[in-house]
């Protein structure tokens, strides 16, 4: 059953002094799970290096962004006037639509931290929509088989999350705090992928180590997993996303011509408006034409 799963390794950046970020997705093994087309895993972070976590105003398009902590806390703000602590447990979902400009900045209280940072590709009929934000605390959670599990996007087990998507979607924190087995029962139209953030999992016989993303095989009806005591995972999945997304930068667009407009207009400051206390403006890179559509 080995052969039939793929394990990506991220790939590894330091964005400031202390600062490490790993890329599961996009890389050149997996580029979507369903229509989440980027994760990031940063942290712990923690004593000095912390100061260096604090993101300057940006721009999106084409997505939304889904920031799930761990440990720790971070400020969001936006273009539409959003200004939203979020902790551990809670999700910050941000929808770009047709533009937006946010920034991120460390916590007041925060002593550590340490989380992840999702885009989920919009579909063709929602690429254009008005941009939003939500906050959510009140996240479904439960325990089974000696793990702590908590929806924070989907419906799972009879449970539903608050969290607005766009297509079909599954965003579950599951957290061994002692070893524990268990068996998830999966959709088998949905493509799974297993993030492991820390300690040591198995799943249907093959092993995953932190920091390291374990693609399930297709129509995969059940996960069966085995967690070390200590372990925190996420399991992701998702309709396979067919319209094949081009990312660039801060964008998803699906031609190069939507990309450059946004860039052109973000160098301009047309369309994406201004981030009330939002710190410094990022300027967009040099427009590069190697784009590469989004495929598995």
């Amino acid at each position: 059953m080995a052969d039939a799963t793929l394990i990506v390794e991220p790939k590894r950046s330091e964005i400031a002094p202390g600062v490490a970020v790993l890329r599961a997705l996009p890389t050149r093994a997996r580029r979507l799970v369903g229509a989440w087309c980027f994760l990031d895993h940063f942290g712990p972070v923690e004593g000095a290096a912390m100061r260096a976590f604090d993101v300057g105003v940006h721009p999106h398009i084409g997505l939304q962004t889904a920031t799930w902590l761990f440990d720790g806390a971070l400020l969001h703000r936006d273009s539409l006037g959003s200004a939203q602590p979020i902790r551990a447990g809670e999700l910050n979902l941000m929808t770009a639509g047709s533009g937006i400009a946010h920034s991120e900045h460390l916590g007041a209280d925060a002593r550590c931290l340490h989380g992840l940072q999702f885009w989920i590709a919009l579909p063709e009929a929602a690429r254009a929509i008005a941009p939003r934000f939500e906050h959510h605390a009140g996240l479904p959670q439960w325990r089974e088989g000696g793990v702590s599990m908590r929806l924070f996007i989907g419906e799972y087990a009879g449970r539903q999350s608050p969290a607005r998507t766009h297509s079909p979607l599954l965003g579950l924190e599951l957290h061994a705090s002692a070893a524990a087995a268990l068996e998830l029962p999966l959709d088998p139209g949905f493509e799974h992928a297993l993030y492991l953030a820390s300690g040591h999992a198995r799943c249907d016989g093959v092993e995953v180590s932190a920091q390291r993303l374990l693609v399930l095989r297709e129509a995969a009806p059940v996960a069966r997993l085995e967690f070390a005591a200590g372990s925190c995972a996420v399991l992701i999945g998702g309709a396979p996303f067919a319209e094949a997304p081009l990312m660039w930068w801060n964008f998803v667009a699906r031609d190069r011509d939507e990309i450059a407009a946004a860039r052109e207009d973000w160098m301009a400051r047309r369309r994406f408006g201004d981030v009330p206390e939002g710190g410094a403006r990022i300027d967009a890179p040099p427009f590069d034409l190697r784009l590469r559509a989004g495929g598995r």
